[in-house]
């Protein structure tokens, strides 16, 4: 079945009050309800759906022939240069996939034919809604995207670190990110999405609700690139040399764990450090810490897709781990920075269609109209329909074709022919299609009619909302809690803060409310009615990062703040401990020239105190001598040190004589988070200790409030 967009629910609200509409003039009309102009295209054709592209029958692919969506995405993507318009804000590195087995009875890809064959990847994150100067722990979805140089050709894995969109079609793509940007008037705010403008558009449109829970989540403000997960976020298929397509979503799991940072950190480390993301990455590479993930697939078929209580190919939508398990079949391995950031992270150009045999799409809308987008947009930033050109893109096997010129051909096709077919023989003739390498698209059958609709299963909105919000910690949901009280308070408009409202009571009434009363709501709206009956799901225990998160201190980074006259056996000791567990070290002083410890030796530090808060390190230990705790204690910087610390509910050790500090900074009462390193044998509790990543039940205390 299909739903009418002119009937159902699945349009989005539409605003009966007066409002103001500016004209191209510049001046401003009242408008009543009936009087709001019709939506046109640029060449004045009027619109009658704004909300879904146009596909063959509800579930079909994309047509090109949809010129509204054609002219909307072609505007688009030809916003901004040389920047990207979403994305902008990105960080790359060089590595290396292997395969843990042949997956042959599966698919053709050659990647994936030979067990323990490494293929070159690239891989760049970056932020979506900043700017690129913008900093690096705005609360944002992370990209993840992949480039492998396989043997026949390049594979684009173009994903997220969150596997659901706010969006279903494509033909709403600028509209969301419109939003969601810089508020066009004023131009700010910047690298955020604590506005009007943004919670308008998603307040409108209840697809957005199951994306608006993991914004709000503290996946959105990760510790590290190097501690999130990654999504390929749609359906694909793969097809094996028989034909047989198998449907399969893609999953990068992080071996490190996950793990991220609170809020009120987050704020602080872009004052500290905002290229914090950038300098974690390029730091851990260069030591030799390799970040690692493991591909991990997702497989079912036909029969399950038909019984699944959501349609496969809605992007608002995932799998739950427990119904069809992650199969893990190989490792990517970050192993070498880049030689130029130009070069390589700005001018990488990733394209969702680049796919390679034994790889195919699903009608996924949002996956259509992503591949009819990014190669418009790399003409625009590149300048050049020969983008492929550049050694970043070009792939590393042999490349034939009769495509030439164009700006900046760096080589053109040989000899007399530049056409296809010719008679000119092999020598001359230039290349051949070939029946048995080439790319066979699978042949799925489509039909129906050519309509602008979705598929019924896509108009469940709060289902799956509901479910990852169920599957968090209380202290995961806390944080949810507070992340939507903080982004609407920014906003200026009370019906819009009420209309979100109204959208949560569907997810969790004791969430909605708990908004509500944080917002300061005279009355609860009722709740948005759901254009679908709600699914029944069970909390999955994958969603929750606490649930997933390291399992030891290895690649954690651990601040340690010395002074003249620090134990200099103690610090030795705690040196050889964090080493031998792969642990990050930086030393902190009241100069970076270094400090006197108290066998007479100077040693050099990596921070100085006023610029090494400990917002930076995923722990602390403070081990000040007696006189040095006495000079610390009169330092703001050192005793925000501590506090924060201790708010952000991290682990602390300490020498016996920084007790002052603590004192000076108002820590008198130490909870089980303190760990007292007295000597040497009490180094090995400590890094157990920090192992648990936080000590989550003091940040209740604290915030109380």
């Amino acid at each position: 079945m299909a739903t009418d967009p002119d009937t159902d629910a699945l349009k989005p609200a539409r605003i009966a009050d007066a409002e103001i509409q500016r004209g191209q003039g510049g001046e401003t009309h009242q408008l009543a309800g009936g009087d709001v102009p019709v939506l046109t295209t640029q060449q004045g054709i009027p619109v009658a759906d704004d909300q879904n592209s146009l596909r063959t029958g509800p579930r079909g692919p994309t047509l090109l022939e949809d010129f509204h969506f054609r002219e909307k995405i072609f505007h688009f993507d030809h916003e901004r240069i040389p920047e990207r318009v979403v994305h902008a804000r990105g960080y790359g590195a060089h590595g290396f996939f292997e395969a843990y087995e042949s997956l042959s009875d599966i698919t053709h890809a050659d990647l994936f034919q030979r067990k323990g064959e490494r293929t070159p990847a690239f891989v760049r994150f970056s932020t979506v809604a900043g700017n690129k100067g913008s900093a690096d722990l705005a609360r944002d979805v992370r990209g993840f995207a992949v480039k492998l140089y396989t043997k026949e050709g390049n594979w684009d894995l173009v994903g997220n670190n969150i596997p659901v969109f706010f969006i279903q079609d494509a033909i709403k793509f600028p509209d969301l990110i419109h939003a969601a940007k810089q508020e066009p008037d004023r131009g700010f705010p910047q690298a955020q999405t604590a506005h009007d403008n943004f919670w308008d558009f998603v307040s409108l449109t209840p697809e957005s609700t199951h994306m608006l829970l993991w914004i709000m989540s503290d996946r959105t403000i990760p510790r590290s690139l190097r501690f999130m997960e990654g999504f390929g976020v749609h359906t694909f298929r793969l097809v094996n040399a028989e034909g047989k397509s198998t449907f399969v979503k893609f999953h990068w799991k992080p071996k490190q764990g996950m793990q991220s940072v609170v809020w009120n950190e987050a704020v602080k480390i872009n004052g500290a450090d905002p290229d914090f993301h950038r300098r974690d990455l390029w730091n851990a590479i260069l030591a030799g810490d390799y970040p690692e993930w493991e591909l991990g697939l997702q497989l079912f078929d036909e029969d399950f897709a038909d019984r699944f209580d959501f349609d496969v190919l809605d992007a608002t939508k995932i799998i739950p781990e427990e119904l069809v398990p992650v199969r893990r079949v190989g490792r990517l391995v970050l192993d070498r920075v880049v030689d130029n950031f130009f070069a390589e992270t700005e001018q990488v150009a990733f394209c969702t269609q680049n796919i390679v045999p034994g790889i195919d799409f699903s009608n996924d809308p949002l996956l259509q109209g992503r591949n009819f987008s990014y190669l418009d947009t790399q003409l625009k930033r590149l300048g050049s329909p020969n983008f492929t050109h550049l050694p970043i893109n070009a792939p590393k096997t042999h490349v034939a074709h009769f495509q030439q010129d164009g700006h900046m051909a760096m080589r053109n096709p040989g000899g007399r022919a530049n056409y296809e077919p010719n008679s000119w023989g092999s020598k001359i003739g230039g290349p051949r299609e070939s029946r048995e390498r080439g790319f066979r698209s699978y042949p799925a059958a489509d039909s129906g009619e050519k309509r602008r609709i979705r598929a019924e299963l896509f108009a469940d909105h709060y289902s799956q909302a509901r479910q990852f919000y169920l599957s968090q910690t209380e202290v995961e949901q806390t944080h949810i809690k507070n992340a939507f009280v903080f982004e609407l308070s920014k906003v200026e408009t009370t019906a819009i803060r009420a209309r979100v409202v109204s959208h949560l009571l569907n997810v969790d009434e004791a969430l909605a409310r708990k908004v509500a009363d944080g917002l300061g709501l005279e009355a609860m709206p009722q709740a948005a009615p759901p254009a679908r009956e709600l699914v029944e799901t069970q909390p999955s225990p994958a969603l929750s990062i606490l649930k997933n998160g390291p399992k030891d201190m290895k690649g954690r980074k651990l601040g340690v703040l010395v002074t003249d006259g620090t134990d200099a056996a103690l610090l030795g000791a705690l040196q050889a401990a964090v080493k031998a567990e792969g642990v990050m070290m930086e030393l902190i002083a009241p100069k970076v020239g270094g400090v006197k410890t108290s066998d007479g030796k100077t040693i050099e530090a990596q921070q100085k105190v006023n610029g090494g808060p400990s917002v930076l390190y995923d722990a602390v230990v403070v081990l000040a001598s007696a006189d040095g705790a006495k000079l610390l204690s009169m330092e703001a910087t050192a005793k925000d040190f501590v506090n924060d610390a201790y708010a952000h509910a991290k682990f602390i050790g300490y020498a016996e004589t920084a007790k002052p500090l603590f004192q000076k900074a108002g820590l008198t009462e130490m909870d089980e988070g303190f760990v007292a390193l007295n000597d040497a044998k009490d180094i090995p509790a400590f890094l157990q200790a920090c192992r648990a990543v936080r000590h989550w039940p003091r940040e209740a205390k604290v915030h109380a409030v």
